[in-house]
């Protein structure tokens, strides 16, 4: 790499990460090439744990795909490292959430030579209504300044998932058409799966007493709960893991636990749960984990926990908090 090439990826990690919810703007693609038989293996960079995971199951032995985020991290405050971007530099395919999710991806185009394939393409992000979810059924809706945000956590909703896997493939084929019946039937394997757990999740929300989702954390499962024509109830705005929730929210979310009797107070991953615990303890109830799978622990990483193992664990806790009756 020319000095003004490291230049410019030394310009790139100064100019940091910004917050995860924001206006979502138009990513140029770059046009794939198919992969010479003399090369190496294709190699492929996710940018969070969802298309990690996918990726790899539709790619299987005929690549490797890494991980850019180290376990453990949550990544919505994450910044790449100098030797981070010098791998992804090195690959054939990056692929990443979004505009929304990963701002710094944009400025990648011109520098990298590999092909970026922005996920959320062919998904129709909805925005972060701040405040929609009311804690008192006598409460109006309400937009403040951060109503025309974008949410990027589509993976939770397993239809969006399917898009996912659907547009990773396609990628895949046309860097790679040589070996494209083999990554259609990795992918059809998925595709299936996905299918299969969206049905699971609809058999237990159909059979469930309660359809709202109380939650101490930041909510990510706006897709979900669209989806499966849920509610869910939040103290906190918008999705920056240093945010704090008011005093006045906390107590209102307390006081609507304890009337509607609610089983069970869900907290998100890879965050201390320091308020899900005040609010829990002073309500009485069960504190259960809602796993978004953004990243994987490193003992999760060792276990090889997959997009699935954390869907239907999140499922078999759901069933505790919405009150499941078969």
């Amino acid at each position: 790499m020319n000095k003004i090439g490291l230049l410019l990826i030394i310009l790139l990690i100064s100019m940091g990460i910004s917050a995860c919810a924001v206006d979502q703007e138009e990513t140029p693609v770059a046009s794939p090439e198919p992969l010479n038989s003399n090369e190496d293996t294709l190699t492929v960079v996710a940018s969070l744990f969802p298309q990690y995971d996918f990726a790899r199951q539709v790619i299987g032995d005929k690549g490797e795909v890494t991980l850019i985020l180290p376990p453990g991290i949550e990544p919505h405050s994450f910044e790449p490292t100098p030797q981070e971007m010098v791998s992804l530099y090195g690959s054939d395919l990056f692929l990443y959430t979004g505009d929304v999710m990963e701002p710094w991806a944009t400025r990648l185009v011109g520098d990298y030579e590999g092909v970026i394939v922005d996920l959320s393409e062919n998904i129709d992000l909805t925005s972060v209504h701040e405040g929609h979810v009311h804690v008192h059924e006598d409460e109006h809706t309400h937009e403040d300044e951060h109503a025309h945000m974008m949410d990027p956590h589509y993976w939770t909703d397993p239809n969006f998932a399917i898009v996912m896997v659907e547009t990773i493939r396609d990628a895949v084929i046309q860097i790679d058409p040589e070996n494209q019946t083999f990554y259609k039937e990795n992918a059809d394997v998925l595709i299936q799966e996905l299918t299969t757990l969206d049905e699971a999740i609809r058999h237990v929300v159909e059979n469930s007493k309660s359809d709202t989702i109380i939650s101490g954390g930041h909510f990510a499962f706006g897709y979900f709960v669209d989806r499966y024509h849920l509610k869910h109830i939040s103290p906190y705005e918008g999705f920056s893991p240093d945010a704090e929730p008011s005093p006045q929210k906390l107590a209102q979310l307390i006081e609507t636990i304890r009337e509607t009797g609610a089983n069970a107070l869900f907290f998100e991953e890879l965050i201390d749960p320091k308020i899900a615990k005040i609010i829990a303890e002073e309500a009485g109830v069960e504190m259960l984990l809602l796993h978004a799978a953004h990243n994987v622990t490193k003992d999760e990483k060792d276990q090889g926990k997959t997009y699935f193992d954390f869907m239907y664990e999140n499922l078999d806790r759901l069933k505790i908090g919405l009150d499941y009756n078969e």
